[in-house]
């Protein structure tokens, strides 16, 4: 937990029992960020749903208008011309059995992993080490194509995967405390779009149950759900 002064002085700017027209909450997470480096930004979103029921799950990805202010390091199972196309899009690691061994010897300098249908075989082997680092190829976030151009790509450009957690909160990054209020806003109301699209039709009653942002070191504050909807077309 955070105690130090001024983490101290951010959490006073943010009064908690408010939520925060957008615009106003950005801006304030933004005034609220005191680190030395550029913080990443995080939305924070508690979902009315209930994760633990296979029609409930929430889960997919989206590619952020405004990208996350960071390099991605692809990483790319294919073999023949699919290698050759994941390298001419900017992949920087493609392989098979070889990426496999460097993997299972500990290997991790990658950011996300994508893979051509016919390597998954091979990808199972290690599911085991990619899953709980959330590195898994998955056909529902679109790392398990054969359209391996387009997914370097969009991973490369500011593609972000969302998953509902165990009590249906998804945390996922919008970008950096250096970038503008308005692309802030822009990759917020990406996600946001997202996110209502994947609502369940088997969940009942309220669907966003709290919004919320902050950076990495500082306060979270709430935002007004109302007034995000109004922006998500």
């Amino acid at each position: 937990m955070l105690t130090g002064k001024k983490h101290k002085e951010a959490k006073a700017k943010v009064d908690r029992t408010r939520a925060y027209p957008l615009e106003e909450g950005i801006a304030l997470m933004k005034q609220a960020s005191y680190a030395k480096f550029d913080e990443t930004v995080e939305l924070c979103v508690r979902l009315g749903v209930d994760p633990r029921k296979a029609d409930q799950m929430v889960r997919g990805a989206v590619v952020l208008p405004n990208g996350l202010g960071k390099t991605v390091r692809v990483l790319v199972f294919a073999k023949g011309e699919k290698a050759q196309e994941a390298t001419e899009a900017g992949a920087d690691y493609v392989g098979a059995d070889d990426l496999v061994a460097k993997i299972q010897a500990g290997w991790f300098d990658f950011d996300t992993a994508i893979a051509t249908p016919d390597m998954m075989g091979t990808v199972g082997k290690i599911g085991k080490l990619l899953g709980p680092r959330g590195l898994m190829p998955n056909p529902k976030v679109g790392t398990v194509t054969f359209d391996i151009g387009r997914a370097v790509t969009e991973s490369k450009s500011g593609k972000v995967e969302y998953r509902a957690e165990k009590a249906g909160i998804v945390h996922a990054p919008i970008g950096k405390v250096s970038f503008g209020e308005e692309q802030l806003k822009g990759n917020l109301v990406a996600l946001m779009d997202a996110l209502i699209k994947a609502k369940p039709s088997t969940s009942k009653g309220v669907y966003l149950k709290k919004i919320s942002v902050s950076c990495t070191m500082g306060p979270g504050v709430n935002l007004d759900i109302p007034t995000v909807q109004a922006l998500v077309k």
